[in-house]
């Protein structure tokens, strides 16, 4: 399944603080059901956004309206636990197209670049500077540059570097999946199967 193309993404940053947040805090096993993308955002931290009346947690950062954007910036060891792809498309379907943090589990990551989300690593002490910027004015924004793997604090010009799989970061600027990608080469894999 296609996804939004990436290249250069200019945003306000939603900022969650807490470490060690697993999959199942992403998107409870309850909701896993379902066999398609769409929907899973509204389930996205299901049971720290609402109580059990399904009331709305106004404590909560998702339901707090002074924040806002599509760059999820992340506390140590984001998406840690089970294998859950659905984890992602609740991020993406919720409308976030990268997630910064200072280590994420390399699972979560790699469902991150096959669906479509920039998982993007950052120094601890980066991820501390863009917290307090972004508590200090919450219209901070950050730039995430694909092309030259860099993420930027706009407001001070601070930049730190990360590393993608040259295959994947080809995948994300395309919108491609992995199908989506042997499906644009079909041409060349036809002319070579002639060929032979």
């Amino acid at each position: 399944m296609a996804y939004d193309k990436f290249d250069i993404l200019t945003s306000r940053v939603v900022p969650l603080s807490s470490e060690n947040v697993d999959t199942d805090q992403i998107i409870p096993a309850r909701f896993l059901k379902a066999t398609e993308r769409k929907g899973f955002g509204d389930n996205l931290f299901r049971d720290w956004r609402y109580d059990s009346e399904g009331n709305p947690k106004p404590d909560f950062v998702l339901n707090d309206p002074t924040y806002e954007g599509k760059i999820l910036l992340a506390g140590k060891n984001f998406g840690s636990g089970s294998s859950r792809e659905h984890a992602v498309w609740a991020i993406y379907d919720y409308g976030f197209r990268c997630v910064v943090s200072s280590f994420f589990a390399d699972i979560f990551k790699n469902n991150c670049l096959n669906i479509g989300v920039l998982p993007v690593t950052i120094s601890p002490e980066f991820a501390e500077e863009l917290f307090a910027a972004v508590e200090a004015d919450p219209t901070t924004e950050v730039e995430v540059d694909i092309n030259k793997q860099t993420i930027t604090l706009l407001a001070t010009g601070k930049s730190e570097s990360f590393d993608i799989n040259s295959y994947k970061k080809q995948n994300m600027k395309n919108g491609f999946d992995d199908i989506d990608y042997l499906l644009n080469l079909k041409e060349e894999i036809q002319v070579f199967e002639n060929g032979r």
